[in-house]
């Protein structure tokens, strides 16, 4: 049986549905034409047939990571439904614990939220030391099989099934403190640009936490001066001689506004983790905060590896270019965009620090304008469900109003995209060499468009052929 997910149904959504219909006719002749293996129509980008790899036996798993998120009874209650989004209290029982300054009342009003721990003396100590403390007091819990220990915030929200992924790349019998900085200049310029922002997460391999977990109360006392638990655990670690390992997908999200262009334009990473949720519009329109979140896990459910992976394609007959953010959004520009620009992330969010012009602050990543007139922007399609079986996945995405904007006959009808792709089962040497996948717009109708994603041939470029 198929596993669909789909928005709630109402009376408007009636064309919608019909146009889906007409999707689904159309991806029972992908998955025929998918069948039959057929390729690109250009021979020099044929993939050889070759013997499937067998899978690479995943070193670790979820029980081999420990979660020490760090709140207070003052932003428990506001914030206890991030946590319950990504904690499983199945899987992740043994493994997660919640670090509170002081008691809060009800607490067994959460049942599925993990264990709270409150450190002795915890009240007693600022915010910043004792979130920085955290770390030992993690280690002292004398979990077994910990080979990881994670780090974040009341307000993070965890991709589990690829933080496992990502650390399975690294041997976590040696000293390793992973995250990422800060997307905007002006912060990482203020902490240190070699610090893992706290709120996006870090993870810390378990003979470096015991390693630190001996020294930690020692080297805090020389760190008062600094601002937060991150900067202190950073001053720590680099007193034992160890720098941070980057990995782009742990979002500190410094930013307010729409996520559309961060989101819509990930890096060639999987994604680990978001922070900052509270600053944030909802990332679905028509969506209330935490459902939006809700429903971008479950798309991620299906295929976690390819979640928020971009895909460009482009359409020659009409001159589009097809920008896919998998399980979000799909954006048509009518124009030849080049690649690298395509890749950059759109203006679409304001700096963190408030009353600053966009204009004026340095982001860590290459982006672009975004159009004050709407007319002059790409046009999206939001995640509208997902249908999975054992070939592969079919997402569909409906288009967002834009107005009464003009536009050319290619896409003046077009309502539903759908994207078929094989489920990712990457290895720990794919994930150190990773590749973008290429697309095809295999079949287009006038209010409907079918797109493959595929892996790229040997010597593949994606661009705009003619």
């Amino acid at each position: 049986m198929p596993i669909i997910i789909s928005r709630p149904f109402t009376a408007s959504r009636v064309k919608d549905s019909l146009l889906l219909l007409s999707a689904a006719l159309s991806f029972s002749l992908l998955l025929y034409l998918h069948h039959l293996h057929i390729q690109p129509p250009d021979a020099a980008f044929a993939i050889a047939e070759t013997p499937p790899s067998p899978p690479y036996p995943p070193p670790i798993t979820i029980k081999n990571l420990l979660f020490s998120i760090a709140s207070s009874a003052s932003s428990f209650t506001s914030r206890a439904a991030y946590v319950q989004m990504w904690h499983n209290p199945i899987s992740h029982l043994n493994t997660t614990f919640l670090f509170l300054d002081r008691p809060v009342p009800n607490p067994s009003s959460f049942p599925t939220l993990p264990p709270i721990i409150i450190p002795q003396n915890s009240s007693y100590l600022t915010a910043g030391h004792r979130i920085a403390r955290i770390v030992k007091d993690a280690f002292a819990l004398d979990i077994p099989d910990v080979f990881w220990y994670v780090f974040g915030d009341d307000d993070t929200i965890f991709f589990t099934d690829n933080l496992v992924r990502i650390l399975s790349k690294y041997d976590h019998g040696r000293w390793y403190y992973i995250g990422s900085s800060s997307e905007i200049y002006e912060q990482n310029d203020k902490f240190s640009f070699d610090m893992a922002f706290g709120g996006g997460g870090y993870a810390i391999s378990a003979p470096l936490v015991q390693a630190l977990h001996r020294v930690l109360d020692s080297c805090l006392d020389r760190y008062p001066h600094l601002y937060g638990s991150d900067a202190r655990i950073f001053a720590c670690i680099s007193e034992l001689g160890v720098r941070l390992t980057v990995e782009p997908g742990f979002h500190q999200v410094d930013i307010r506004g729409d996520l559309l262009g961060m989101l819509s334009s990930h890096p060639l990473s999987l994604v680990a983790s978001l922070h900052h949720i509270d600053a944030v519009e909802p990332i679905f329109p028509g969506m209330s905060r935490i459902h939006a979140l809700e429903y971008l896990f479950k798309a991620a459910h299906f295929d976690p590896p390819r979640i928020l992976q971009q895909t460009v394609c482009y359409d020659l007959t009409n001159e589009l270019t097809v920008s896919i953010s998998w399980g979000y959004a799909i954006q048509l520009y009518e124009e030849n965009m080049l690649l690298p620009e395509v890749l950059s992330l759109q203006r679409t969010f304001k700096p963190w620090n408030r009353g600053r012009d966009v204009t004026s602050t340095h982001f860590m990543f290459n982006t672009r304008e975004f159009p004050s007139d709407p007319c002059k922007r790409p046009v999206v399609f939001f995640l509208n469900n997902v249908v999975s079986d054992s070939t592969g996945v079919l997402t569909n995405y409906t288009r967002h109003d834009d107005g009464s904007c003009v536009r050319g006959k290619g896409i003046k009808n077009l309502k539903v995209i759908s994207v078929f792709s094989v489920k990712q089962n990457l290895d720990v040497e794919q994930m150190k060499a990773p590749r973008r996948h290429c697309c095809d717009i295999s079949v287009s109708f006038d209010e409907t468009m079918i797109i493959q994603i595929r892996k790229c041939g040997t010597n593949e470029l994606i661009s705009m052929r003619g």
